[in-house]
């Protein structure tokens, strides 16, 4: 447990990256499994996949890099 705090602390993007890619490349195969994709085209869609869900944590970790660069702004005027 110490250790998976530890990991969440030092890279917290990463981590939701690859949590949020597991689930969703659950779900594509799941969702996918009957549709008769070729082992190349699993291998694409499995890593447009996994892009789009660094993309999404990349793009929602804009707010929080906004608000940490405000507080620290704020905290050293006073």
């Amino acid at each position: 447990m110490a250790l998976l705090r530890k990991l969440w602390n030092e890279h917290p993007n990463l981590i939701s990256w690859l949590l949020l890619a597991l689930g969703m490349v659950v779900i594509v195969v799941i969702a996918a499994r009957n549709v008769g994709f070729r082992s190349g085209q699993w291998a694409a869609l499995i890593a447009a996949t996994i892009a789009l869900a660094g993309l999404s944590v990349w793009i929602i970790s804009w707010e929080d890099g906004g608000e940490i660069e405000d507080v620290t702004r704020n905290t050293s005027n006073e």
